[in-house]
């Protein structure tokens, strides 16, 4: 057998694995990628990913099967499971064993088939022929829970964990399929069936779960592929996790603490766990046996087994427990496991006396047939002269079927069987033993006269009564498990008890051999099953072993028990070595002659072949040169009839083509008349169809002028209709418009009215201080005059020029207007609607624009107008502090005009200064205006003109518009 790996993107072949001889079930990759596992019944191979080569190679040493090899998710820890129950965890790198799984309590044991690992490698679960499930926690190395299943369920088929977005690979949710073909979905804590899939008239037949899960994919029974979604199925899978505070409450004093592992499953509430019946658990005290010491040593098995316990729980219970009873053979027979020396027997390969097996044993199962052959090949290389025992398929078969998957325990069974048990068989070969048959009847003589002169009266012999049961060793006439419970007993005893079990068997069936009178009667007896309780055969064995006399008993005859030699198996050589060497040359020269005897038959064969051949082509030329002549006979007269009924045919022929002409000719007559009369109906038909045609088309003339019309008169409405609403639009924007600047002027009045409240409070305190500063003021109002005079001149000097500014403006006014007019007509030419609508909202624009201005305009007026009046009166505040105080600011006359020149030649610019800045201005043109009342006037006479000025500019939307 061999494993093939495929690129899966070039589909092209990577690698040859070879190595398993049986099929491989099962493969388990690591997971980094880098290792693989494949198993099969009797091996599991770790295999190197990196380079396809075998890494190691697991060896059963119990005669037991595997179940399943698998690495643990997230780790690097193999499982393996037995067949035997039996759990191991090894190591990856160190292939250490790390642990293994303590059995389960005898009450619950299965036998495990399926098993399924969470995401988080801390559960396994098993399962098998049962409606159970163990759960084992890998951690703790002990089984955790027992859960029971429904009562439909009686054996498991596959197993695997949902997985949950919330668990953190702790898997909570187990997906069970059962043998009806359901797969039902269990929560492993609260044991409550959530959901299932499938039903009994659409089975599931194999089911495999998505990474995230999703989506369960199937495969029925009928072949289909079912898709089934895990939210449609299920409300409470990936649900977030409960709270992590939990409250801890009190259990009441008379309930007992421990609780059992048995869970029940159910559909609806939560089952509790079952409470164990026992409130205490009883312990004794083994005591020790005195005796026990002074055992002898014989009675120690390699395994540490004692032969005579071993006996003793034989007698009691009858047998030993299936479970170990493999365990136990292989203690009792004292198996050596010579691995190498039994490869070197392997591949020596199939020996010649069994290469046509199958002819005279045909097995159904492929397999055992294949095992079978190699053990008996095996033997005969191992000695001569089991490749001349007829005996031995029949022998060997009952053993290759039990350890068909351990092919070394089965051989070198076989090979302590025939070394203790099978002794002085082969001294008469090949006849049967007749020493060991002459044992039999001395011990039925001592024990059952009467049956053994029974068997002489009807010229019975040993080789009926005995040897039939000895070269099949009872396979024939007992089913499986008595012939392991026989067995048990034989491989615990002394070899000379299969001997004894012959003569029981022939004592306990005394009643129908008795009466039997036909040798017929007695061969169908021997070789099949018969009504009999073997355990009243094996009871009965042991009383012959008690009570046989000593002279007579085979014990003294045959040897003890010795088992095989480790290393390599001893030469077996208990036989007429003369006779199987003139057997085995008789049947060698047989051979040669029946090669040399095929051989000649065979060309004497072929060369009958080719004279019969040679015959029969002659035979054959001959009636085919007879079968040519007539032929040509026969078709010269055929010519000649032909060429006769020919000239008849020509003649009718020339007679039809004349009717035929005449036909013609008349037929085209017709059909050119018939034709003109055709084209004349086409022609008329066309007139008609025109004269149809021109009427159409008038009328549709018609109708689509009178279609344009109404579309020309319902376009004239909609343009009146678009034209009132344009004007109606127009009119509410004006109203708003007209709304906007009402509210402006009325803040403005308010405006207004506020700081004329501030300037008649102003003159009031000026008043109560007058007469306090009039000596003050007298004398500063000659320099105040000069000041005023000087600040008019260049004012005139100013405005002269402001007045040039206008004149041009006009004139750039002018300009931009004819430019405007230009583009006005221009843009009417091409659309007129178009032209009206820039129009208005160019006008809007510049209304809005020089609505902007005049706000900002306005508002540092204000600022200033505030600023100067709050000066002005802080000013006549510390005035009426300190009347007495006559420094007064002393400004330079050219310090005064140039701060007058500053300012009104920053008017034009004002619009883009920082109102901070706009205040400092008016600070340094305002701080010498304390004086006196007249020089306040003149200043406030010097801004209003300023001012107007500044909204005269401002007005100006032509220049803007430049």
């Amino acid at each position: 057998m061999f494993l093939t790996c495929m690129e899966i993107v070039t589909k092209e072949l990577v690698s040859w694995m070879r190595g398993h001889d049986s099929s491989v079930f099962s493969i388990s990759v690591h997971a980094s990628g880098k290792y693989a596992i494949t198993t099969s019944s009797d091996t599991a191979q770790l295999w190197d990913l990196d380079t396809f080569q075998r890494k190691r190679k697991l060896n059963i040493r119990q005669s037991v099967g595997i179940q399943k090899v698998f690495f643990l998710p997230l780790s690097n820890t193999i499982i393996s499971c037995f067949k035997d129950n039996s759990i191991f965890a090894w190591e990856c790198d160190t292939l250490f064993c790390k642990y293994q799984l303590p059995a389960p309590p005898e009450s619950s044991s299965i036998s495990y088939k399926v098993f399924a690992v969470t995401r988080d490698g801390r559960i396994l679960a098993a399962g098998g022929k049962s409606n159970h499930l163990h759960l084992w926690c890998l951690e703790a190395t002990q089984l955790f829970r027992i859960i029971q299943m429904p009562t439909k369920v009686r054996a498991i088929r596959h197993l695997e964990f949902l997985p949950d977005s919330f668990d953190a690979g702790s898997n909570q949710v187990l997906g069970v399929l059962s043998q009806d073909g359901i797969m039902r979905f269990v929560n492993i804590q609260t044991c409550k069936l959530l959901f299932e899939i499938g039903s009994l008239d659409e089975g599931i037949s194999f089911s495999v779960i998505s990474p995230h899960g999703r989506y369960i994919a199937s495969i029925m029974e009928n072949g289909s592929l079912n898709i089934y979604s895990v939210q449609a199925l299920t409300q409470e899978i990936n649900k977030p996790p409960p709270p992590l505070v939990k409250v801890i409450e009190n259990f009441p004093k008379n309930k007992q603490s421990s609780v059992g592992l048995k869970m029940k499953v159910t559909s609806g509430r939560v089952q509790q766990p079952a409470k164990s019946r026992e409130s205490k658990i009883q312990t004794r005290l083994l005591k020790q046996d005195p005796t026990g010491y002074f055992e002898s040593k014989e009675n120690e098995l390699s395994d540490g087994l004692n032969k005579k316990r071993l006996q003793i729980l034989l007698k009691g219970y009858g047998e030993y427990p299936t479970k170990y009873r493999m365990f136990i053979w292989r203690s009792l027979l004292q198996l050596p496991e010579n691995h190498t020396a039994f490869s070197s027997l392997i591949d020596k390969g199939t020996h010649l006396a069994f290469l046509n097996l199958q002819k005279k044993y045909p097995i159904k199962s492929r397999k055992l047939l294949r095992v079978l052959q190699r053990t008996l090949s095996a033997l005969a290389h191992w000695s001569a002269i089991f490749s001349d025992t007829p005996y031995l398929p029949l022998l060997a078969f009952p053993f290759v079927k039990l350890f068909q998957n351990n092919q070394l325990i089965c051989f070198e069974v076989i090979a302590t069987l025939i070394i203790n048990w099978c002794q002085h068989w082969f001294e008469y070969f090949p006849n049967p033993p007749i020493n060991i048959l002459s044992m039999i009847e001395n011990v039925l003589a001592f024990h059952d006269k009467e049956l053994l002169q029974h068997f002489v009266n009807h010229d019975i012999t040993s080789q009926l009564y005995a040897w039939p049961l000895l070269e099949t060793l009872f396979s024939e006439v007992l089913t499986r498990e008595e012939w392991l419970k026989l067995f048990d007993n034989v491989f615990s005893n002394h070899p000379s008890f299969l001997l004894m079990t012959v003569v029981a068997y022939n004592i306990c069936s005394r009643a129908p051999l008795l009466n039997c009178k036909l040798k017929d009667d007695f061969e169908y007896f021997f070789h099949h099953r018969n009504n009999l309780d073997i355990s009243v055969v094996i009871r009965e064995v042991y009383h012959l072993m008690e009570t046989t006399p000593t002279d007579i008993h085979p014990n003294s005859m045959l040897d003890a028990f010795v088992a095989l030699t480790k290393g390599q198996y001893p030469v077996f050589n208990q036989y007429p070595k003369f006779i199987v060497d003139y057997q085995t040359q008789e049947r060698e020269r047989i051979r040669n002659d029946e090669l040399d005897y095929l051989r000649e038959r065979q060309t004497v064969e072929g060369m009958q072949a080719e004279v019969d051949q040679q015959r029969a082509e002659d035979e054959s030329w001959y009636q085919k040169q007879e079968l040519l002549c007539k032929a040509e006979e026969t078709r010269r007269a055929m010519l000649l009839q032909e060429e006769e009924k020919m000239i008849q045919q020509r003649q009718r022929l020339a007679a039809v083509k004349r009717e035929l002409k005449m036909k013609e000719i008349h037929l085209q007559d017709a059909a050119r008349r018939r034709f003109l009369k055709l084209q004349q109906d086409q022609q008329e038909m066309e007139l008609r169809r025109l004269d149809d045609e021109i009427g159409r088309k008038v009328h549709m003339r018609d109708q689509e002028i009178a279609t344009t019309a109404k579309d020309l008169e319902m376009k004239q409405l909609e343009l009146e209709l678009q034209k009132r609403l344009y004007e109606k639009n127009l009119t509410r924007n004006q109203e708003a418009v007209a709304k906007e600047m009402q509210k402006d002027a009325d803040a403005y009045r308010r405006k207004v009215d506020l700081e004329e409240n501030m300037f008649h409070k102003l003159i009031e305190t000026d008043q109560t201080q007058i007469q306090q500063t009039q000596k003050v003021i007298k004398e500063n109002i000659a320099k105040a005059e000069q000041a005023c005079l000087n600040n008019d001149w260049k004012i005139q000097t100013l405005h002269k020029q402001q007045c040039d500014d206008l004149q041009r403006n006009k004139c750039y006014q002018e300009v931009a207007k004819l430019l405007q007019e230009n583009r006005r007509k221009e843009t009417e030419v091409l659309n007129a609607m178009l032209e009206e609508e820039a129009k208005k909202w160019k006008e809007a624009e510049e209304k809005e624009f020089y609505l902007r201005s005049e706000k900002k305009a306005a508002a540092r007026s204000d600022a200033s107008r505030k600023w100067f009046l709050n000066q002005e009166i802080s000013a006549a505040v510390e005035h009426a502090k300190n009347p007495y105080n006559k420094e007064a600011p002393k400004f330079p006359n050219e310090e005064v005009a140039s701060g007058c020149l500053l300012r009104t030649s920053q008017l034009d610019d004002i619009s883009e200064m920082d109102p901070s800045a706009h205040i400092s201005l008016n600070r340094r043109t305002t701080d010498w205006d304390t004086t006196g009342q007249d020089l306040i006037k003149k200043v406030r006479h010097l801004r209003q003109r300023l001012t107007a000025q500044a909204r005269h500019r401002c007005q100006t939307p032509g220049l803007l518009a430049t």
